[in-house]
């Protein structure tokens, strides 16, 4: 199955908020570089349509860990948080936040193949991802939390939930992190 099979099925999924999540992809597939973005400057997924791919591969991992640990989280809030995430890694409509590295020396020896967009308003990614999708979709305390701190304790400033996640921050970070780590990293081959 193709990306675009596997992130259309995704959509499928909302019903409740169907009509704001619908509007915010259509502003996301035609103002931004959310098709074609990659997910990083360098390590992951620095490639055209990383940062898609590595939305749909969280929200289906989220949606399989929901399945055996909290089968009471509804489908729908997996799906908005696991592929909206790292929605702020975008920049802003018209603003993308990655731009292809024009030094090619860092391109050819440091595999630095994209640059941050100095004309983007400087803001933490999760704080970015919040403020695109709530000028779009309302947002559930719980399904902010998650979005919020999904990078669980590797950054300092998540200490303040520390020991305190919902279920659903758990599973979005441990999402996040298995696709990241596991699924893209090809290690799942080992298990």
């Amino acid at each position: 199955m193709e990306l675009s099979d596997h992130y259309n099925a995704l959509k499928l999924k909302i019903m409740d908020r169907k009509e704001p999540f619908e509007r915010f992809v259509a502003m996301l597939e035609n103002e931004t570089t959310w098709l074609t973005a990659p997910a990083s400057t360098r390590f992951h997924l620095a490639q055209e349509r990383g940062l898609l791919k590595h939305s749909v591969g969280v929200a289906e991992t989220l949606l399989r860990f929901r399945g055996f640990l909290a089968p009471k989280i509804s489908e729908e809030s997996c799906v908005i948080v696991g592929l909206f995430h790292d929605v702020g890694k975008l920049g802003a409509p018209g603003k993308p936040y990655y731009l292809p590295n024009d030094n090619e020396g860092m391109v050819k020896n440091r595999g630095i193949c994209y640059k941050t967009n100095p004309d983007v308003v400087t803001m933490g990614l999760a704080v970015r991802s919040l403020y695109l999708i709530s000028q779009y979709i309302s947002l559930s305390e719980t399904e902010a939390q998650a979005i919020a701190y999904h990078d669980g304790q590797y950054i300092d400033d998540n200490k303040v939930v520390a020991h305190k996640e919902e279920p659903l921050t758990l599973l979005l970070h441990w999402a996040d992190y298995w696709t990241a780590h596991i699924y893209e990293e090809g290690r799942d081959k080992q298990i």
